[in-house]
């Protein structure tokens, strides 16, 4: 690190004025913050870093007042700048000051902006081991971050985030219950069915021979503690085979309560047209809950037909990874956390919610091959009758089913207050046959043969008209640069024609493709046209930024009908997180925007209209 006397490292400013000109954009969220040092170097500043390291991570902005979507800089000289940026690295790596520092030297940046010093901290998610990252030398003082800011951690919450600290040493679900005996407690009936499946799957396997308690305890389900002088059935035990009364009776479980929901009715004011929950006419164990409701689930997934060996093979890579989300539900949930399982199927996608948060970062869970999992007895569980996959493929097999039957890009999410991991299954495919034969006319045959995600671009574009770098975060879940670096790409190969400038930038199908150009003189324009939605300087083409009238009065026009979020945003030119997390919030409780599911404020297909006076 550099001491007080150097220069500051100035990265190239043209990109770094990008930077901040993105952020602005983006404005204030669950993952980007501003902060005014003009007062000095704000203490708010590491609540906000304490809440980022605990949760996905984000970006704060120093030297920056926001305030309604408009931005003040504070005028920071550069040594003002060098004077914080100190002060910033002092402290981070002062244990009495921050329990840990997640950061690197290239996570701070710094540059000019307008005439005026700012600083760039990009906080990372910290390793599991180092949650929950605290201050001042006291656990109390741990923060979260929500969509409404910044909050301090309950004695519940910051004694989950120590627990999952120790996780690998220290399951879950290895936790003894004395109390509980398998005579009393354990569904002899559900434990047998168990038996004949793992019979099924492998007739010779040696743990058959045992009787119940030793099956129970080569699968971790009862465990003796010959230090602790205790044994008995373990959570996992207990959850997996358990009577229903004997599982909400355990300390550890204390919204137990797993829920399967159908929503198939096109009015969206019906709660539901199928459910399968506790009540009372079954025992309501993990075991029972998953071979209830899988084979529901599954009937949703077309089977096409194919061979393997001469023999019909209707399980298909997306129904194992519909098994995995599934499966993933139940072993990496926190029982502990004050909510409950739910599994909901729609007409257009699956979704799966539980309580607990992620052992990892959402980047780590998209790129595969990592896995924690908070109950390991479960999964071994599971893995036994062949319902799971080994430790850290999981994620991989659901992307790649997935991607398999070209549905859009699974989503998974993090949800605080209470904790909760949410993944979502679109069941939207984007290349149907008249799609691809549509690309095929245009392109010739070679076209499915290129990169899965400039195909599903094109597709996209095809189906809608015109996409933006908007909609495809949305449809590829991927970065804004990747995606800016994908349709420069399609440009330059003459797939795409760009329309427009900066942010704005449209793009549509080049019909025109077999002509051997692109209409007009867009040829010529292209690589400057993209390049321009990287890197647009901030003295040209500037978006005007709008008053909270001008922008509501726009926001309405374009919701004279029900219309999604990224429609909106597309219409109107604007950040679509900074729609959702701060205009459509305000107009919704002003009462000038009405919801399409009111009672279901975070449908996954919500949409907003401007309401009638």
């Amino acid at each position: 690190m550099k001491d007080d006397t150097q220069e500051l490292t100035l990265f190239d400013n043209y990109d770094f004025i990008e930077k901040i000109e993105s952020l602005m954009a983006d404005c204030e969220s669950a993952e980007v913050e501003f902060k005014s040092a003009r007062g000095g170097f704000p203490g708010s500043l590491w609540e906000t870093y304490s809440a980022f390291a605990n949760t996905q991570g984000g970006v704060i902005v120093l030297g920056v007042k926001e305030k309604d979507g408009k931005f003040t800089l504070d005028g920071i000289t550069l040594e003002q700048a060098r004077k914080y940026k100190k002060e910033f690295w002092d402290n981070v790596n002062n244990k009495a000051h921050c329990s840990a520092n997640v950061l690197q030297e290239k996570d701070v940046q710094d540059g000019e902006y307008n005439g005026s010093y700012v600083l760039v901290f990009n906080v990372p998610r910290a390793p599991r081991n180092k949650i929950p990252v605290y201050l001042h030398n006291n656990p109390e003082n741990t923060f979260k971050r929500n969509y409404e800011g910044d909050y301090r951690c309950d004695a519940s919450e910051i004694q989950r985030m120590f627990a999952d600290a120790d996780i690998t040493e220290h399951p879950r679900d290895y936790k003894i219950l004395p109390e509980f005996t398998i005579e009393q407690d354990i569904d002899k009936a559900t434990l047998e069915q168990y038996r004949r499946l793992v019979a099924t799957k492998s007739p010779d396997h040696p743990w058959l021979l045992l009787d119940d308690k030793h099956f129970l305890m080569k699968l971790k389900g009862y465990r003796i503690d010959r230090r602790e002088k205790i044994e008995g059935l373990t959570l996992a035990g207990l959850l997996m085979f358990g009577k229903t009364d004997s599982i909400t009776d355990a300390y550890g479980c204390p919204q137990y309560f797993p829920d399967y929901r159908e929503y198939f009715s096109s009015n969206p004011d019906d709660r539901w047209t199928d459910r399968i929950c506790p009540d009372g006419t079954w025992e309501a164990n993990l075991f029972q809950f998953y071979y209830r409701v899988y084979p529901k689930l599954a009937a949703s997934l077309p089977k096409p037909f194919a061979l393997k060996d001469g023999i019909r093979e209707d399980e298909t890579p997306t129904h194992t990874a519909l098994r995995e989300a599934f499966i993933n539900a139940l072993v990496h949930c926190d029982y502990s956390v004050d909510s409950n399982i739910t599994i909901e199927l729609h007409k257009d996608c699956y979704i799966f919610s539980n309580p607990g948060s992620l052992l990892l970062s959402i980047a780590q869970y998209y790129q595969g091959g990592n896995s924690v999992c908070r109950n390991k007895a479960l999964q071994t569980m599971f893995m036994l009758i062949g319902s799971a996959e080994k430790a850290g493929s999981g994620a991989d097999k659901i992307m790649q089913g997935w991607k398999k039957a070209n549905y859009r890009n699974p989503r998974i999410e993090e949800i605080t207050h209470p904790d909760k991991v949410v993944l979502t299954l679109p069941l939207v495919s984007l290349l149907s046959d008249e799609v691809i034969s549509y690309l095929k006319s245009l392109f010739g045959e070679e076209i499915t043969s290129i990169e899965h995600n400039k195909l599903m671009t094109l597709a996209t574009c095809c189906s809608e008209g015109e996409i933006t770098n908007y909609r495809m975060q949305l449809v590829l879940d991927k970065h804004s640069a990747d995606i800016t670096k994908l349709l420069k790409e399609l440009c330059n190969d003459r797939y795409l024609i760009p329309e427009g400038i900066g942010r704005g930038t449209h793009y549509r199908i080049n019909k025109k493709f077999r002509e051997g150009g692109l209409p007009g003189n867009v040829a010529s324009n292209v690589a400057s046209n993209v390049a321009s939605n990287v890197a647009s300087s901030p003295d040209k083409e500037r978006r005007r930024r709008l008053s909270s009238s001008e922008l509501h009065t726009a926001i309405l026009q374009a919701c004279v009908d029900f219309e999604s979020l990224e429609t909106i945003a597309n219409k109107i030119g604007k950040s679509l997180r900074y729609l959702k997390n701060r205009a459509i919030p305000i107009m919704v409780a002003e009462g000038l925007l009405e919801r399409e599911y009111p009672n279901m404020p975070k449908h996954p297909h919500q949409r907003y209209r401007a309401k009638k006076r």
